[in-house]
């Protein structure tokens, strides 16, 4: 459970974390040729990069040392916020000014776009929203906000970095928890604390929840202007197909929550009071291929141990420092959403986890 006699290894090389860019031409051609072609996107998202996953070795129990500036791995995530908004808009202009998509098609490419927006984009605002500017929170702000989901942001760094592990965290998925009840749990939960926290924050500074410097006001802003242009494209259909996208993408963040908590508790050792965050109390996928097109968020672990590190800089633990997932996300989203799959194989490791971590605990229904 230490990091003594970790070896150290050179980073991923920036253009490496690219690779999302692939999405941009894949969705094109499925402006232009509609039909099969649709299917591009989640071919490679999912199955081709599993593949390789399986072709590539994984990194384990490495120190990853950036590879030249800082700046040039960020390069990626202040283009991608703009990057999206073409890929949103133009997949509904696509859809409106173009004559050859029918209802179907133009269903399937918001699906898809979802997808992207999902698994990419809200996984760069991940990122971005854990730096410490406000314009790189801004640029959360925006892509969040094409989920209609920005409270995330209050959320993710407020309560589920503070809570992790605990019952007072709605998105750290129960044991024997299948996604779809996890899903409906989440979603008014993460909002309602998010909320909470915002208008404590206020008080203490005794301020108005209305005033200005509540960040609600870019949640429901942002999204506001989105849809306002979605309305501008194509009406009201242009609207629910947006919102369609939005589901996705949302699904796509809940679902990876799910997976990265699952069944994982931290000791209680005081009213309010838990045992620090540590590598073992998130599951870790040292996957490569899956790693660079999720800018390293599988390496979930030390993420949560030190939340203020940069994406390549993310340790690859090995299982005897943290729970290992046995396939990289594009799989285990799949399998999530299937429930007596997911226990069959999920299961098991959690109970291993137990013992391997904390072989003293016999009455976990009381942990905390």
């Amino acid at each position: 459970m230490n990091n003594t006699g970790k070896k150290k290894s050179i980073a991923e090389s920036p253009i490496s974390f690219s690779l999302p860019l692939l999405f941009c031409p894949l969705l094109v051609i499925s402006w232009i040729y509609g039909g099969l072609t649709i299917l591009l996107t989640p071919i490679f998202g999912y199955v081709i990069i599993t593949i390789f996953d399986f072709l590539t070795k994984e990194n384990k129990n490495e120190d990853a040392l950036i590879k030249g500036n800082i700046f040039d791995y960020k390069i990626i995530l202040y283009l991608w916020p703009f990057v999206q908004i073409f890929l949103l808009f133009g997949t509904l202009t696509a859809i409106f000014f173009f004559d050859h998509l029918n209802l179907i098609e133009s269903v399937g490419l918001m699906l898809v776009l979802g997808m992207i927006t999902g698994a990419v984009g809200i996984t760069f605002a991940h990122e971005l929203m854990h730096q410490k500017t406000k314009r790189e929170r801004f640029l959360a702000d925006i892509l969040m906000g094409m989920a209609i989901y920005g409270h995330f942001r209050t959320e993710h760094i407020l309560v589920h970095h503070r809570y992790v592990g605990t019952k007072r965290d709605a998105v750290t998925a129960r044991f024997n928890e299948g996604f779809y009840s996890f899903f409906l749990r989440v979603i008014p939960n993460s909002f309602i604390s998010a909320w909470n926290v915002e208008k404590e924050r206020l008080l203490i500074k005794k301020k108005s929840i209305f005033h200005l410097s509540n960040p609600f006001y870019n949640y429901f802003l942002i999204p506001l202007f989105f849809l306002t242009c979605a309305f501008l494209i194509g009406g009201v259909m242009a609207i629910c197909l947006f919102l369609l996208q939005a589901i996705i993408a949302v699904l796509h963040l809940e679902v990876v929550n799910y997976i990265e908590h699952y069944g994982l508790s931290r000791k209680k050792l005081a009213e309010n009071k838990y045992e620090p965050t540590k590598s073992f109390h998130s599951w870790n996928a040292n996957h490569k291929m899956s790693n660079l097109l999720l800018i390293n968020l599988q390496k979930h672990s030390d993420h949560h141990a030190r939340p203020d590190k940069l994406y390549p800089t993310l340790n690859a633990f090995d299982e005897n420092s943290a729970p290992q997932l046995p396939f990289g996300y594009p799989l285990m989203v799949v399998l999530s959403l299937f429930p007596i799959f997911w226990r069959k194989i999920m299961n098991p490791k959690v109970l291993a986890w137990r013992e391997q971590f904390y072989p003293e605990i016999y009455d976990w229904t009381t942990l905390n």
